[in-house]
């Protein structure tokens, strides 16, 4: 085997990938990241971005002997890189096949490895090892603002050139992420658990950035979004919405997750859906106007309300439930905390893709499901079902007296007709709101582009 290059201690970073520290490695030797993975027998080929380029995200497994030799290039002992490496002694059937003492390694995504892959912020490595070298860590979303540097660090995994987001002129995004150590505490006290109570309120946010494009009265996010553009996102605020979603909404969903562990809140929902008179949730109730409130948006509350098949309306579900006592047997429709895949937010790295693909190919039909959220598509079948359902029982209103059954059908096939509007309002909207350009929604709508934008947004606040 080739020797190895004279040995310089190299200590790995807290939550560092393997693939992140044999870069550094590498560059404190003064070689080519590709020259030092020689020394290793590679089972793949480094995982690429579509079109080309090395990942980011790229992760590297190890079986015991390449272990050994990392351990001896970084000049530690193997338990300091196991304790700082989360991909640290993870193998597969790659690596043990035929192992004979040979350093091996295969190649990885980080997240399919060991969770969120994101850029570490290039003034702390700086301080911490003298030279401000990209670094890749495992770092949950809830942990992605440098305090010290006023950064947001961004996710590795998308195909873009940014590694942070300055968020200096937005204090309340440094602020949330001091929050959100007490709000963490909090879920550990209530045994609901940081991340899951994380995960669900970043996916009521997310919700919201969405239709927020509609919300005449929302002026905070635009703002901040600007702000973390450099002072302006110009002609490119469709790429600058993805970019900089998460750290624009990080208050927000600290914000969220703090109210949605506050027992006061979950009696505020059992009091909104009639207590021990169960009655449908009113688009007036109390929960959804003081959540608005905490979020300093008072107009809020009646559009979460009426956001039907939301994480927001199944947490709240779920806390009935369980007051009533009629969860069943512990499982996902008894437990607030659990987050449905189809509510889970779009990755900025897949929507980074589904960008790219529109303006390659724009106003395709193909690209429907491509750029319309599972979250919305659920919510127009099931819209387009309730009509269905709806006509289905005019055939039990057609007898009784003539002026009763008149009058039955009339109301019922109004009710349709309400509910048909509603499914092509938020088809046409989703598809707006996707990308997909409006004359195109328009001709598909039969009317006018400027008259659908003006239904459109006449309609926002009836649509939450």
């Amino acid at each position: 085997m080739t020797h190895h290059p004279g040995l310089l201690r190299t200590a790995p970073l807290t939550g560092e990938t393997t693939a992140s520290l044999i870069c550094r490695i590498a560059g404190r030797y003064g070689m080519e990241a590709k020259a030092l993975r020689s020394y290793w027998q590679w089972r793949n080929y480094p995982p690429t971005y579509d079109g080309g380029g090395a990942r980011a995200d790229a992760e590297v497994l190890l079986n015991a002997p390449g272990r050994q030799l990392l351990a001896s290039l970084c000049g530690v002992t193997e338990d300091v890189l196991a304790r700082a490496l989360p991909s640290w002694g993870q193998e597969d059937a790659k690596l043990s096949a035929g192992e004979n003492g040979v350093p091996a390694a295969a190649w990885r995504t980080g997240g399919a490895v060991a969770g969120p892959v994101a850029f570490g912020c290039r003034l702390c490595t700086a301080r911490r090892i003298g030279t401000g070298v990209r670094v890749v860590r495992y770092t949950p979303r809830w942990e992605r603002v440098c305090v010290r540097h006023g950064r947001w660090l961004l996710d590795a995994d998308a195909n873009q050139p940014l590694e942070h987001l300055d968020v200096r002129a937005v204090p309340e995004v440094v602020a949330a992420q001091r929050r959100w150590a007490g709000v963490a505490r909090r879920a550990v006290r209530a045994g609901a658990g940081p991340e899951r109570v994380f995960a669900l309120a970043y996916a009521v946010v997310a919700r919201w950035w969405e239709q927020a494009l509609t919300w005449e009265r929302e002026a905070v996010w635009p703002r901040r979004l600007h702000q973390v553009a450099g002072g302006d996102a110009g002609e490119d605020l469709e790429r600058w919405r993805i970019v900089g979603r998460d750290a624009v909404v990080f208050p927000e969903v600290v914000a969220v997750a703090d109210e949605l562990l506050d027992p006061a809140m979950a009696q505020l929902v059992w009091t909104d859906s009639g207590a021990g008179r169960p009655r449908a949730l009113p688009a007036d109730g109390a929960f959804c106007r003081r959540l608005g409130e905490r979020v300093g948006r008072t107009w809020l509350g009646p559009l979460a309300a009426t956001d039907y098949g939301g994480p927001l309306i199944s947490w709240m579900g779920a806390v009935i439930r369980i007051r009533r006592g009629a969860g069943g047997p512990p499982g996902y429709d008894n437990d607030p905390w659990w987050l449905r895949q189809e509510h889970q937010p779009s990755t900025m790295a897949g929507q980074l893709r589904v960008l790219g693909k529109e303006k390659k190919a724009p106003g395709s039909g193909r690209m429907w499901r491509a750029t319309v959220s599972a979250e919305q598509r659920t919510l127009i079948t099931r819209a387009i079902e309730d009509a269905g359902e709806q006509l289905i029982q005019l055939r039990g209103v057609q007898t009784g007296p003539t002026a009763d059954v008149a009058q039955q059908l009339l109301r019922t096939l109004r009710h349709s007709a309400a509910l048909i509007d509603n499914a092509w309002k938020r088809t046409a909207l989703a598809a707006v709101n996707a990308g997909m350009p409006l004359e195109e929604v328009a001709q598909w709508a039969g009317m006018p582009a400027d008259t659908l934008m003006d239904v459109l947004t006449a309609g926002q606040d009836d649509d939450g």
